[in-house]
């Protein structure tokens, strides 16, 4: 028997598309919601607010301070997310510097990147070390941030690292003091020099310590 002409269409139920798509939608707006939360979180610490309280982030993401808590059930679960982007961010601006230059290339290309790095991240850094003492998951960024920054450091300089022997870790060190933030902020912060003259005091001690083990044999 043939069906009616008359007959009602099926309601959409879960499973059609247009269902699909709503769900979907919605996912991603929910996505676009969390990234802006992080962003924003990541901008104020960029630009110095040493402690971003969640209110200032939903502000400056444009959403609610209710959409805030729907995404991160704390402070640290953002900490988490905004340490990583940062991260990222840092990571895709690292230029690749050929691992065959001459020290002295090699020396003064890692400066200019490492002082611009740092120069750049100096506000994030310091609301970072603000709440350092009370964050575990901010002391988790920085041990995997050290540890990033570390290997980039052995593996551009290896060789010489390579020469100094058993005391190749304790160069590693030294190398990670005169390029990491303590360094850093101890130029800018304490002396009051210019990023210039920062620049060129680490590359005085990168150069020092450097030299030094490569030519440890001869």
């Amino acid at each position: 028997m043939a069906a009616s002409s008359d007959a009602v269409p099926p309601r959409p139920g879960k499973g059609t598309p247009a269902r699909a798509e709503r769900r979907d939608g919605r996912a991603l707006r929910s996505e676009r919601t969390r990234q802006a939360l992080v962003d924003a979180h990541v901008a104020l610490l960029l630009e110095g607010d040493l402690q971003p309280t969640a209110a200032r982030v939903a502000e400056r993401a444009g959403v609610s301070i209710g959409a805030f808590w729907f995404h991160f059930k704390d402070i640290e679960s953002l900490f988490a997310e905004s340490g990583a982007k940062i991260a990222q961010s840092q990571e895709a601006a690292r230029g690749q510097i050929p691992l065959d230059l001459p020290l002295a290339e090699r020396i003064e290309l890692f400066c200019q990147q490492r002082a611009k790095m740092l120069e750049a991240g100096a506000g994030m850094y310091r609301a970072a070390q603000a709440r350092l003492s009370s964050s575990r998951q901010l002391q988790i960024n920085r041990i995997r941030h050290t540890a990033r920054l570390r290997s980039e450091l052995e593996e551009l300089f290896a060789g010489e690292i390579a020469a100094a022997g058993s005391a190749g870790n304790e160069l590693s060190n030294a190398l990670q003091l005169a390029s990491t933030w303590p360094s850093w902020m101890g130029c800018r912060d304490y002396q009051g020099l210019s990023v210039e003259e920062s620049a060129a005091v680490m590359r005085r001690m990168m150069t020092a310590l450097l030299v030094a083990a490569s030519t440890k044999g001869d």
